[in-house]
């Protein structure tokens, strides 16, 4: 366990290991690669300042990244001068608690008002709560602490927000995917303090089974249950209740009979896991609420009387087992985000009708008629912005097949085609694996897609339009049969791209070269799974100029899988990486000497590594779980020159195989993870892992605040 205090660790244990603070010089490596963006560089006409700060710091690494994250953005001596002088001298007095007090008033106060409030929201989660980014912003939104800009939605400028108290190291980024934190977490020191601030201006009140019940004078706007039954609920309903706008719970549920049915504004039940249908029977008194969040597996069914809330902008029942939605959903007008499960079904031109919605998640198609209907539904969405959509029916392999796939490639066209959408995710079962022909669509030329992610199609050619699209930043296809050179071409020609992941059999005669032609001049972070051994792959000089994270899954069961290839793959031609991630797939069989071409690969990208002047972090790791179908596709793969269809049906099987294989890995590493949520006693959090990915999407590297 790790615990602040050395009383409770000498209680909990004779063998206490007390953390040392951070020498000089790694805090000046930490603070400067945090202020200036490297470890050697400093303004000169900031003289000594930073070594004082240094100094006043006292090696604290929370402390050394609060105060940095203050100054990345300021270059006048004065401002540097103010917050030496505001860190104030309890370090002297060896008072590591006031340093960090003194400190994080500095980063509190030198927030703009609209982040303070943001932040001090924050203080409804208990500690080492993972809190997830679409929740946040939402519940930003109903509290009205954001508001729309021309060119901007309110959940764009809540991402906003939520980026830059990343950056000033208030709040740390989880679940990095993409550049973008999917969730956030905060430092314990900085929970209790700003719990502290939220206290004091009477902003949250946190309440537990064992807390006194205040007066009657005293005035909630802002509620958190938590270790609490429903008769202290009962006791605590007159007094506190009705002025309150926020109600979070955790743990037990409560009767909706309880609530205030005028002011309350957002109710977030996501944590009441023994939450059931006859709690929500009086939801529809709640008319002014304009955030619900519902997570627990024994909700069935919503109430028909949800239908009643007028202004909700957010419903989220994501983890419950709602498997219908009522058709009263269609009446709330004001509805921008809805997030259900793959499972949940909606009623026949329920969609349609559903004008406000902005996003929509995880949206499950069931049968080749509902997805001709919601075809000409989605079409009446013009505010949409975000769409999950997966196909979850088979299709017969006959005439009456073949024209059901001609009718899904025209739906995905129609979506793409669309101005509006900003995130589109495209999702198909492997084993269904409906072939895509993109080539044939034409979006138009003001699309604003910056996101799109396409698994379990296959892709037979990259499209000429996509190398046109000027706003994508963000790239999936999980299912590239074969990368030809044109293919690359197009992909590099994509302006803004930053983030690309790639999955494909292999390449035109088992090569895939990425050459050094100015193209991908604005990606980052780029991630390649091949799937068929004896693929040659190689970077030349001045391919991806700015690539600062690289991952390769490949598949290597013995030396002659490489192909020709060199072993360090041309890594060393990329001079911006500061991430290398190397996973080998190989087969376990006793004649092939595995180890030998395993060690031969990572020996050579050590050796290219040493030869970049970033230093890159690495690593390696194998995989056995593919094990089937390889030695055949070997074969194939060299013996083959030709296109041909008989070629691509032979890729097609491949890729069948590999997707499954891929599919049940995933499903048995999230089975892992979800079986050891909440076990974790020690506050891990993954940014330590995705850094060089938050750094992109910061501009910053704030992921390095542990």
């Amino acid at each position: 366990m790790t615990t602040r205090s050395v009383t409770v660790a000498k209680f909990c244990s004779s063998q206490v290991h007390e953390m040392e603070a951070l020498s000089f010089d790694d805090s000046k490596r930490l603070f400067f690669r945090r202020a200036f963006g490297s470890e050697n560089s400093c303004y000169p006409h900031l003289e000594d300042v930073p070594n004082k700060i240094l100094r006043k710091c006292g090696g604290l690494p929370l402390a050394i990244v609060t105060v940095s994250g203050i100054l990345a953005n300021m270059l006048a001596k004065a401002e540097w001068d103010r917050v030496l002088n505001a860190i104030g001298s309890s370090l002297a007095k060896k008072d590591d608690a006031k340093t960090m007090t003194s400190i994080l008033s500095l980063s509190y106060f030198d927030i703009p008002h609209h982040l303070r409030t943001c932040l001090l929201y924050l203080s409804v989660y208990p500690e080492d709560y993972e809190i997830e980014k679409q929740c946040l912003i939402s519940r930003w939104i109903a509290e009205g602490f954001i508001h729309e800009e021309e060119g901007q939605s309110k959940y764009e400028i809540g991402e906003g927000y939520l980026n830059d108290l990343i950056n000033r190291s208030m709040i740390q980024p989880v679940e990095v995917k993409y550049g973008q934190a999917k969730a956030c977490r905060v430092h314990d020191i900085i929970l209790d303090y700003i719990k502290c601030k939220a206290a004091e201006e009477n902003f949250v009140t946190s309440l537990d089974a064992v807390q006194p019940v205040c007066t009657s004078e005293y005035k909630v706007r802002r509620l958190c249950f938590s270790n609490h039954n429903e008769e202290n609920v009962t006791l605590w309903a007159d007094q506190l209740l009705s002025q309150v706008r926020s109600i979070t719970i955790f743990g037990e549920p409560v009767k909706i009979s309880f609530l205030p049915s005028t002011a309350l504004l957002v109710l977030d039940l996501g944590e009441c896991t023994s939450m059931k249908d006859h709690h929500l029977a009086s939801i529809g008194k709640l008319f002014n609420l304009k955030y619900l969040r519902l997570g627990s597996p024994s909700i069935n069914r919503l109430p028909e009387n949800v239908g009643e809330l007028q202004h909700l902008q957010t419903l989220d029942v994501r983890g419950t087992s709602i498997k219908e939605v009522p058709r009263t959903i269609s009446k709330l007008q004001q509805l921008a985000r809805f997030y259900v499960d793959w499972d949940a079904r909606f009623p026949d031109g329920m969609i349609g009708q559903m004008v406000s919605l902005e996003e929509l998640g995880q949206y499950g198609v069931v049968s080749y008629q509902q997805e001709q209907q919601s075809n000409q539904e989605f079409s009446k969405l013009t505010k949409l912005r975000t769409l999950k959509i997966k196909w979850q029916f088979n299709l017969p392999d006959d005439s009456e097949g073949r024209s059901q796939r001609e009718g899904i490639h025209n739906y995905v066209g129609n979506l793409l085609s669309s101005c509006n959408l900003h995130n589109l995710y495209i999702r198909a079962d492997s084993r269904q694996a409906y072939p895509l022909s993109l080539h044939s669509w034409h979006p138009a030329a003001s699309c604003s897609l910056r996101k799109l992610c396409i698994k379990g199609h296959a892709i037979y050619k990259v499209p000429n339009w996509m190398g046109s699209l000027g706003n994508l930043g963000v790239l999936q296809l999980c299912g590239v049969i074969c990368l030809r050179p044109e293919d690359v071409e197009i992909l590099g020609e994509i302006p803004c791209l930053l983030f690309l992941k790639l999955s494909t059999v292999g390449g035109t005669n088992g090569r895939i070269i990425f050459p050094g032609n100015n193209g991908f001049r604005s990606l980052k972070y780029f991630s390649l799974r091949m799937y068929a051994c004896g693929t040659l792959l190689k970077f030349e000089a001045g391919s991806m100029p700015k690539l600062e994270h690289v991952e390769i899954k490949l598949f290597l069961h013995k030396m002659e899988c490489l192909n020709g290839a060199p072993p360090s793959l041309g890594i060393q031609h990329l001079s911006a990486l500061s991430k290398v991630e190397i996973i080998i797939y190989g087969r376990s069989d006793e004649d092939d000497n595995d180890d030998n071409a395993f060690s031969c690969v990572s020996r050579a990208i050590n050796a290219a590594i040493k030869t970049l002047s970033n230093h890159p972090t690495v690593r390696f790791d194998t995989e056995e779980y593919y094990d089937d179908g390889c030695q055949h596709f070997e074969s194939v793969l060299r013996d083959s020159n030709e296109e041909s269809e008989g070629l691509f049906n032979e890729w097609l099987k491949l890729w069948q195989i590999r997707e499954e294989q891929a599919e049940q890995a995933t499903d048995s590493e999230t089975e892992q993870e979800d079986e050891s949520h909440g076990n974790e006693e020690d506050g891990r959090t993954h940014e330590d892992e995705e850094t060089s990915e938050n750094e992109v999407a910061q501009q910053d590297d704030s992921g390095s605040n542990n």
